[in-house]
């Protein structure tokens, strides 16, 4: 009998990659697992938390970028000049850059008999056109008159406004006077109105060697328009805005002759603005003077009268 022979076990074949992926198209597709409603409450939550956060990090930087504008309102269009009330001034361009292009345009108001010169801030609001009245009554008391634009105000090079630059701005002011015009410091009075008043209690602070300085309507608290603001409760105002206009501060390092300028009938029937101030008249420790007027303050004819007194006196 024939022996049978032994048969070859083959191993099976391995499949393809087209018939795995055939194979798996076969079969029944696997539940999704089960997620707990804790985990799901948890990831919502903190994704609606990050869109917050971003949200008001953008919230932020949006009001560091644009807060100067609850503060300064510049107007860059110059409707009148001295020209429109009969005065004759010289339009001046001064504190050029580098390449030659100046930074800030000033009214020039001369007067060859004048033993003193004023250096005349404006407020945050409007422009050089707005103080033609108050210059016009300084010049009428035989004073020759240097107004300046801020950048970013009339025809000075546009510019968003800040402390930092309204001073170096009010600097080169008085560098214009003392180097260009070669007017001794000790005969320049500094006048500043609203903002400009605090500015100039800045300016004068830092320059002892000033004849005076005129400080009409000042701000002690100059940022109240800023913090005051709605948006500014929504975030850390007061470390997104670098402006101060430390009225206190500048006051308490006058070495030179201040007069005060406030509205008002009566010294005893103070107006807010000379309340709020009390704390920053009381901290100069030199000759100083206030005096209450009918606003405008060009207008009051005892505005000449306070002016020439206290000008005689320095």
């Amino acid at each position: 009998m024939p022996i049978p022979k032994p048969t070859r076990e083959h191993s099976p074949k391995a499949p393809s990659a087209f018939e795995k992926a055939a194979a798996d198209l076969r079969q029944p597709t696997a539940a999704f697992p089960n997620v707990s409603p804790r985990w799901l409450l948890k990831a919502g939550a903190i994704a609606f938390l990050a869109a917050l956060g971003c949200a008001w990090l953008t919230l932020c930087l949006l009001y560091w970028q644009g807060n100067w504008q609850l503060l300064y309102h510049p107007n860059p269009t110059i409707t009148r000049t001295p020209a429109s009330v009969g005065l004759t001034y010289e339009p001046i361009h001064f504190a050029a850059t580098e390449t030659g292009t100046t930074q800030l345009t000033g009214w020039w108001l001369p007067d060859p008999n004048a033993s003193r010169t004023v250096l005349y801030l404006h407020g945050a609001d409007g422009n050089l056109s707005n103080t033609l009245e108050s210059l016009t009554a300084l010049h009428q008391q035989g004073l020759a008159v240097f107004a300046i634009d801020y950048r970013g105000y009339g025809q000075s090079q546009p510019a968003r406004s800040n402390e930092k630059q309204l001073r170096q701005d009010a600097e080169w002011g008085l560098t214009w006077l003392t180097v260009t015009r070669s007017i001794p410091a000790k005969s320049i009075i500094v006048y500043g109105s609203g903002l400009g008043a605090n500015l100039a209690a800045e300016l004068a602070a830092n320059h002892n060697e000033l004849a005076g300085v005129i400080l009409e309507q000042p701000l002690q608290n100059a940022l109240g328009p800023v913090f005051n603001d709605p948006r500014s409760r929504l975030v850390p105002a007061r470390w997104l805005v670098q402006d101060r206009y430390d009225l206190v501060a500048s006051t308490n390092r006058l070495r030179v002759p201040s007069l005060w300028l406030f509205a008002g009938n009566d010294p005893n029937q103070k107006s807010a603005a000379s309340q709020t101030c009390e704390d920053a008249y009381r901290a100069v420790k030199v000759q100083k003077e206030s005096v209450w007027l009918q606003s405008p303050f060009s207008a009051d004819p005892h505005f000449a009268e306070s002016l020439q007194r206290w000008l005689d006196n320095l």
